[in-house]
């Protein structure tokens, strides 16, 4: 049965003309890609440019093409393994399907490993101002944005502003007519003041907050942090240490976990496991059986209940 393997998913997003097809071609005639699992191939939207199954190993690759958003489901994908036996699945999705389609048609076992989005930088902004919601779909889970046909003196400031509104962990690249890249390497600031007295996090906040004190836990060493979070007890039976987080999504509804930290002096009894509070820490970095290695550790000097942020789930913009 499907159900029985763990199926990664590499997931190609953009409008018609983008440079979806040219990238998936390049990388299936690739030798590091090409190294003998069978592959489907999902094709969810046909443009002009067209696969050449001769340049890369067609015995190994089974494409397969979707007209109708209508046809995902874990069926489908249950139905193609039966006929193929694939190993992975490379997804060329429609521009103008939103992704929480394919998000909700793919089976558990399935995981997004990668996920990137290519643009055409003359028609991107186009997009961007008239199918706004489209572009914010593509952009909120992809890991990576490459603006193709970008011009080598274009200024890269209203693309970075516009992935970046929606997307902070997204890498983004542009690619020039002569096939020369340039990486965005522009540093935004954090959208808090890691040296105020009191670090005040807002609940849009919480995972850039949360990815910065998990990698740079020294720059917290001593410092006093407000946010509103989820108390989790062990075991669900109130004590002195329980965890501090919430439910955080990196890519897409699939990949939602718990990203909380240990919390100490948490022996709140008017208090239980799923409350959201206001909390008041102070942290400290050091080694906890909890880690099993140093880490940020939040000792509690306040706690108050309160209502769930607007959004509950965290993110990235």
């Amino acid at each position: 049965m499907i159900r029985d393997k763990e199926i990664p998913v590499y997931l190609i997003l953009g409008f018609l003309d983008s440079g979806k097809t040219k990238f998936l071609q390049d990388t299936l005639e690739g030798k590091d890609f090409d190294t003998g699992e069978r592959t489907l191939l999902l094709v969810c939207e046909e443009g002009e440019e067209e696969y050449d199954p001769s340049e890369f190993t067609p015995e190994n690759v089974f494409m397969h093409t979707i007209e109708d958003e209508d046809e995902l489901s874990p069926e489908l994908f249950e139905k193609l393994w039966d006929e193929y036996r694939y190993d992975r699945v490379l997804i060329e999705y429609n521009g103008m399907w939103l992704t929480d389609r394919l998000f909700s048609a793919l089976p558990e076992n399935f995981l997004v490993y990668q996920s990137f989005m290519f643009a055409d930088a003359g028609t991107f902004m186009s997009y961007n101002s008239n199918m706004r919601q489209l572009v914010f779909d593509k952009l909120n889970v992809a890991e990576m944005v490459v603006f193709n046909r970008f011009p080598k003196d274009g200024d890269i400031m209203p693309f970075h502003k516009t992935v970046r509104a929606v997307s902070r962990r997204c890498s983004i690249v542009y690619e020039h007519p002569d096939g020369t890249t340039q990486y965005d390497d522009i540093v935004d600031p954090l959208p808090f003041d890691k040296n105020a007295d009191v670090i005040v996090i807002s609940d849009r906040d919480y995972a850039i907050w949360y990815a910065d004190v998990s990698e740079n836990m020294n720059d917290y060493e001593g410092k006093t942090v407000k946010f509103k979070a989820q108390l989790y007890y062990f075991n669900n039976i109130p004590g002195k240490t329980a965890a501090l987080g919430r439910p955080l999504m990196n890519c897409c509804a699939a990949d939602i976990s718990f990203a909380g930290l240990i919390a100490e002096n948490c022996n709140y009894p008017n208090l239980k496991s799923c409350d959201w509070v206001n909390a008041t820490v102070r942290i400290t970095v050091e080694d906890h059986p909890a880690y099993e290695k140093k880490g940020p550790v939040l000792n509690v000097v306040k706690l108050t209940t309160t209502v769930p942020p607007a959004d509950p789930v965290a993110t990235f913009y």
